[in-house]
Formats: structure tokens, sequence, C-alpha cells
């Protein structure tokens, strides 16, 4: 399995696109990440571009290319 190489430091305004689009959403923005004193991430927001719903992800299945792909596709 291909694995996405995701660096926590570079979450903030990166791109995505879902595999199994849902409720016309499709592309998608990080719009928060939050990190503890060990620089560990405790929140990850992700904004679907089309509809602005927001979700709070675990920022590792961003590595899953299964169901993520990096960029807008």
């Amino acid at each position: 399995m291909i694995m996405n190489k995701v660096n926590p430091k570079s979450l903030i305004r990166s791109k995505w696109t879902k595999v199994d689009i849902t409720n016309k959403e499709k592309h998608f923005i990080i719009t928060l990440v939050k990190f503890d004193e060990n620089q560990k991430i405790v929140e990850c927001i992700i904004e679907a571009v089309m509809t602005k719903s927001e979700y709070s992800i675990d920022w590792r299945e961003l590595k899953e290319s299964q169901n993520w792909l990096m960029g807008w596709q």
C-alpha cells in the first residue's frame, strides 16, 4: 500500500482530494492545526471547498492514499 508523506509542520493550508466523494465534497483544505507543548498535533480541522463544512480529523488519516490524494486532483 502506498502512503502519502505528510509533514505535520506543513499541514496548514495544504490541499487534499478525497477519493470517496460524499455530499459533493471532493476538495479540501487544512484550516487549523494545533500543537501541544511537545509539538504533537492535538487538533486538525479540514474544510470542504464547495460547502465550507469543517471536520475535525486525525491528521494521520491523510497518509492513507486509498482515501486521500495530495493536492487537488
